[in-house]
């Protein structure tokens, strides 16, 4: 019998508390002040889904041949119908990718399907945004999250 070994495509690992307030303080301080000061309004600082949607999102792509799943960073446009709410708020969506093995190393290629008679990305978006909605608080209240890499930022004379 042949044993075929399966090589692994992890590449995260498991972080600490120090780590999670070292990276959210530093996006704060150099991405999320600057990004709230240009569209005028607190940008988005993390968002949620539930595991329910999530364990759906991921045998959703199994079932179609996927491997993993890329991250984009994203924005809504400002005339954004469905939640006019998230306009100009920055956003994740997660696509669905299958590993290939190249002679320049492995490749995270997007997936696509056909539905409905045309092709597209299998992909996930519309994320619960906070700001706005932390936690059930209004964005005016601060949330245990956003107090997480709690930053103080001097602005000067503004």
């Amino acid at each position: 019998m042949i044993t075929i070994e399966k090589k692994s495509l992890k590449v995260g690992e498991y972080v600490d508390t120090k780590h999670v307030d070292e990276v959210i303080r530093t996006y704060k301080q150099e991405r999320w002040v600057h990004n709230s000061k240009r569209i005028g309004k607190e940008d988005s600082l993390s968002g949620w889904y539930s595991v329910e949607e999530l364990e759906e999102f991921i045998e959703t792509i199994k079932d179609h041949g996927a491997d993993g799943i890329r991250f984009y960073f994203g924005a809504y446009p400002e005339n954004h119908a469905p939640k006019p709410e998230y306009a100009g708020r920055q956003t994740m969506v997660l696509v669905a990718t299958k590993s290939k093995e190249t002679e320049a190393g492995t490749k995270h290629k997007d997936v696509y399907v056909t539905k409905g008679g045309s092709t597209t990305i299998m992909a996930y978006n519309l994320i619960n945004l906070c700001p706005p909605y932390c936690s059930g608080f209004s964005s005016q209240a601060k949330s245990d999250f956003v107090n997480v890499g709690l930053t103080i930022i001097d602005k000067g004379d503004e």
